[in-house]
């Protein structure tokens, strides 16, 4: 059994070794990690067919075993993806502000790691690389939780981090594994030496992480990302963006689950569509109006509520904007959500009162990604608004400490009047 408490007491000590590291020394790690994923991919692709073969003797279905395949396309994906966080410019260390107290007195808010963080993620072994190079390039130290069955691909993976970090003469506590459901709940006990928990899932288990911890947690929950098609819609365009949305990969939480239509456009509109969805095998549940125009299962009020992650649409025929953007508002996720229409007011409308953190005009929903962002990778999605929100990448892993540099002020001084506050916003970056 593992001893939590020693895994996290010496991340704390890793944290404090790399978060005063240069980003060249930090960027050094990510071009090692790429070189040894490359060096060492077959024994990555025997672990993992090691887990894919497990997954399909349980009988798990098709999208979960695309996500849980790490083959030759997906270590080029994660290798490109080191390449491009090496290049963004360190998060580390930027002045965010400098402001003049008094005379001789200057405080700057300076960006710093957030410490030691635990990431719980699905069973997708590439989220493992994404997350610890995010938390390497930040300087953060990290504790990583996949889902059971990627447990031998996650093995390697993080061997491989681990040898990228002690070659660049960090401590490889700066990334953990672990591997059972044990290990994740006395992690959560751990309030003094973790700084943040990460957990990637449903509504239910972020809940449940809340429930049982006192240290802060940032949810990545349920991605039921929604399509508008207005009245004032181009119907190729619109059938291009949902056919995509939904099958360019289904397993994916930016995938999109529910569809709505102005009843205006619909009865042009859907039967395009249902040519399209029912070439790639998708399941369309429609409500009465739907099923009026095209073929479809009877949906019910669960399915408005539902993240499939299958071949799976369920499809809402809708009045007006308004009665799209309130069931968006009540059964979403707040993750992403997209309108295809010619008409900008309405998408004006629809992008300022759609509350999720992603709101598209005429894009499929799978452009929710950090790497797509240009920010590298992303830890996940936020569908909060504390701290980050959206895809989060190197700049939802830092955040800020205040810089006081002064040369013997004392508060005496201010309150008796002999200085006086001064207050002036400054253009420089912190010395220090």
């Amino acid at each position: 059994m593992k001893d939590l408490h020693e895994i996290a007491a010496n991340a704390r000590k890793a944290f404090y070794q790399i978060s005063v590291s240069t980003a060249d020394q930090r960027n050094k790690v990510l071009l090692s990690l790429a070189r040894l994923l490359k060096e060492n991919k077959e024994a990555v692709f025997i672990a993992n067919r090691e887990d894919l073969d497990a997954a399909a003797a349980e009988d798990l279905a098709a999208p979960f075993l695309h996500r849980l395949l790490f083959g030759e396309e997906k270590l080029e994906q994660v290798v490109r993806g080191l390449y491009a966080l090496a290049d963004l410019p360190d998060p580390l260390n930027k002045t965010l502000v400098s402001t003049e107290i008094t005379e001789g007195l200057k405080l700057y808010r300076v960006s710093s790691p957030i410490g030691v963080i635990g990431v719980i993620f699905e069973s997708r072994p590439d989220a493992l690389i994404q997350i610890s190079s995010l938390c390497i390039k930040s300087g953060n130290a990290v504790l990583l939780k996949g889902g059971r069955e990627a447990l031998h691909t996650n093995q390697a993976l993080c061997s491989l981090v681990c040898q990228a970090l002690e070659e660049n003469g960090f401590s490889v506590h700066a990334a953990n594994l672990l591997e059972t459901r044990e290990d994740v709940a006395r992690m959560l006990k751990e309030d003094t030496l973790i700084d943040l928990i990460i957990p990637r899932g449903s509504n239910s288990f972020v809940r449940y992480i809340m429930d049982n911890s006192r240290i802060p947690v940032l949810g990545h929950s349920d991605g039921i990302c929604h399509v508008y098609v207005d009245s004032d819609a181009d119907p190729e365009i619109a059938c291009r963006i949902v056919t995509d949305s939904k099958t360019q990969n289904v397993s994916v939480c930016n995938a999109l689950e529910t569809l709505l239509v102005h009843k205006d456009i619909a009865p042009v509109f859907l039967p395009e569509l249902y040519q399209s969805l029912s070439a790639r095998n998708v399941e369309i549940r429609g409500d009465e109006s739907t099923a009026g125009i095209i073929p479809c299962v009877p949906a019910t009020d669960q399915d408005w509520s539902t993240e499939y992650l299958d071949y799976i649409l369920s499809v809402k025929t809708v009045s007006s904007m308004n009665e799209a953007i309130d069931h968006i508002n009540h059964y979403g996720s707040h993750h992403t959500d997209c309108i295809v229409t010619n008409n900008s007011e309405n998408a004006s409308v629809f992008m300022n009162t759609v509350d999720s953190a992603g709101v598209y005009w005429n894009v499929s929903t799978r452009f929710a990604d950090g790497f797509v962002y240009g920010l590298g990778a992303e830890v996940g999605i936020a569908t909060g608004k504390l701290h980050a929100r959206g895809p989060m990448g190197l700049e939802g892993l830092t955040t800020y400490k205040y810089k006081l540099i002064g040369s013997g002020q004392t508060m005496e001084e201010m309150k008796s009047g002999k200085r006086q506050y001064t207050h002036i916003p400054l253009q420089e970056n912190c010395p220090l």
